[in-house]
């Protein structure tokens, strides 16, 4: 067997669609018995999956990591232990004894349960389809499937776009901006990373342009779907117990990808969980900065 960690200086990188190196593990009889580290040679995000898959990788130990790439892997038949943190060899270790948590998911091959749960910090970076959020322009994802929307055009679609934001709400109240970071925004526009909003705007933008634009949900994060609320029985969900009203967490789903939901709901033998976006039907305003298109 073989287990891919994303890699950097001994630790977990935690973007997946940006490592430069992974620490490729041989395992034997759930010991390590060699381990090498490769480098990604700058490959996209869709591309990292076949590039693993190449080097006959069975696991992926990663941190953050996009929809779009969990898809990848998955069609690559290869098993996501996403949003691990700190040492890589002692995460593998940790994932060989059936002991490591990540987000959302027990990332142990040994056992097959339905659901397990763990809080996961979020990261927010609005509109970013590769980090956590589920909805960013995905086919029906945000209200409305595929073909129920003209393909976006523009002089920047299919390029690699660096942006400046902010975000705020119709109050005036900021709920995001990479101004704040002190790091543009890279992103592919038109290829389904951003909301679908975010990625019009900037399809026909100049570089050192700025634009204002206005977002309703449909463009945005879509209308919250009622279907998107469920509810769990305790003792089917190890964990549980500890959850709060309001948490933040991840479960996972059959394929034994990550997914965040929001816990709206407990009592002594249930909890009710959320897995509409966080902004789903919000409306969104955005200033926009194109500073590079590569």
């Amino acid at each position: 067997m073989k287990i891919a960690v994303t890699y950097d200086n001994g630790n977990i990188f935690q973007h997946f669609g940006k490592t430069e190196n992974f620490k490729i593990y041989e395992v034997e009889d759930h010991n390590v018995i060699s381990s090498e580290v490769i480098g990604s040679n700058g490959t996209g995000h869709g591309a990292l999956a076949g590039l693993l898959a190449e080097q006959s990788v069975d696991v992926l130990i990663c941190g953050g990591i996009g929809g779009g790439a969990q898809a990848a892997l998955a069609e690559a038949g290869i098993e996501l232990c996403s949003g691990a943190q700190g040492d890589a060899d002692q995460a593998v270790e940790a994932y060989l004894k059936g002991e490591l948590t990540s987000s959302g998911a027990t990332c142990d091959h040994h056992h097959d349960e339905g659901h397990s749960c763990s809080h996961h910090g979020e990261e927010h970076e609005c509109g970013h389809h590769e980090e956590e959020h589920s909805c960013g322009g995905g086919c029906g994802s945000c209200g409305g499937g595929c073909g129920s929307q003209p393909a976006i055009t523009g002089r920047n679609v299919g390029k690699t776009c660096r942006t400046h934001y902010r975000g705020t709400f119709n109050d005036g109240t900021q709920f995001d901006s990479s101004y704040d970071r002190g790091e543009p925004l890279e992103f592919v526009c038109g290829a389904g990373q951003m909301i679908r909003g975010f990625d019009a705007a900037v399809a026909d933008m100049e570089v050192g342009q700025v634009v204002d634009v206005h977002l309703m949900p449909e463009e945005a994060y879509g209308m919250p779907d009622p279907n998107a609320v469920f509810m769990i029985e305790m003792a089917f969900l190890p964990g549980s117990e500890n959850l709060e009203e309001g948490q933040r967490i991840y479960l996972t789903n059959q394929y034994g990808q990550p997914f965040p939901v929001t816990v709206v709901e407990k009592d002594e033998t249930s909890i009710t969980f959320d897995a509409n976006h966080e902004m789903a039907g919000k409306e969104l305003n955005f200033r926009i900065e194109l500073v590079e298109v590569k």
